[in-house]
């Protein structure tokens, strides 16, 4: 099969295994085949909704990117907003100068960039189906519609699932869903097709305008609306200050009281700008195990905790909604 090659040049720090290792560990994208040298997905990129096949290999001072079919500008953009290759890093690491507790992290994980959905659409669909649901379960229903409903493209030999784009979900039949996440789907996959749910439209907005455009949409709640921003979008500055698992971890890092008002948590976060997102997934790593707590030694916090340990603590509990 012929395949089509780019490659994507990191500004600032990067490190290409320590995203593929995130993305193995997550549970979101636990399900993909990899043999740890290549990150290898199928997608309908919102330039076109047509489904085209990728792999990513590391490059000196970036990645090596090879495609299924050609590709112009808009999809090479969502490719490297995928690995948050479309932002320039390399401001980053000084905020860890000021910023004891994160400097740690980012020395324990340098290069570590967020790892985003393929595209804000299926960021949107997977808030809707993870709701009151495990995200490995969550995961299992997600592949299966993208078996159901999607095209089957070949990478490098084997077969891979593109999630539908949004005409097709729209006039899907029965997704196995209960029927009020079936019909907010369909409603997110009308705001996708009018341009709303893409990340060329959220991105072009002051991060507290997007997120209030995306509250509006059926089933996105505020929690969900800062998963479909940072984590689809790849909006490098948002901080939507409403996350209970990734309050429990800076209460723990940074020895706050239990009964923190969410306005502290947001102050705090200001330290981090223009990478607040980026800052908020070091810890969301860490509790996914994929920064290292052996690495160095933990920072002196409260209970000697690191961002790992608290993370596996608050996240015992059986999830009630989207988990980034």
């Amino acid at each position: 099969m012929t395949t089509h090659g780019f490659t994507i040049t990191a500004r600032g720090p990067f490190d290409f295994a320590a995203s593929l290792r995130f993305v193995q560990d997550w549970p979101a994208t636990s399900a993909l085949p990899s043999d740890g040298r290549a990150l290898r997905f199928a997608f309908c990129p919102e330039s076109d909704w047509l489904p085209i096949g990728v792999t990513v290999t590391a490059a000196p001072g970036g990645v090596a990117v090879a495609t299924t079919r050609p590709v112009g500008p808009g999809i090479r953009g969502e490719v490297a907003r995928v690995l948050s290759l479309d932002v320039d890093g390399t401001g980053f690491a000084a905020l860890g100068e000021a910023d004891p507790v994160l400097g740690d992290l980012q020395r324990r994980s340098p290069g570590l960039r967020p790892a985003c959905f393929w595209s804000p659409w299926e960021a949107a669909c997977w808030a809707v189906i993870v709701q009151r649901s495990s995200m490995l379960v969550a995961a299992r229903l997600k592949q299966r519609i993208a078996e159901r409903y999607g095209a089957q493209v070949e990478v490098d030999g084997r077969e891979y699932a593109a999630f539908p784009p949004p005409v097709t979900l729209l006039e899907a039949g029965g997704l196995g869903l209960p029927a009020q996440k079936e019909e907010w789907l369909r409603g997110l996959a009308r705001a996708a097709l009018d341009g709303v749910l893409t990340a060329e439209h959220l991105r072009a907005l002051a991060p507290e305008e997007a997120l209030a455009e995306l509250r509006a949409l059926p089933g996105v709640g505020p929690f969900s609306a800062g998963l479909i921003l940072i984590r689809g979008a790849g909006a490098p500055d948002a901080f939507p200050g409403d996350e209970p698992r990734l309050f429990a971890i800076l209460r723990e890092v940074y020895g706050l009281p239990q009964d923190t008002p969410p306005a502290a948590y947001r102050r705090l976060a200001e330290a981090w700008r223009p990478y607040r997102s980026w800052a908020s997934f070091l810890f969301r790593a860490a509790s996914y195990g994929v920064v290292d707590d052996e690495a160095t030694p933990a920072k002196s916090v409260p209970g000697g905790a690191t961002p790992a340990r608290a993370g596996r603590a608050a996240g015992r509990a059986r999830p009630v909604g989207p988990v980034r």
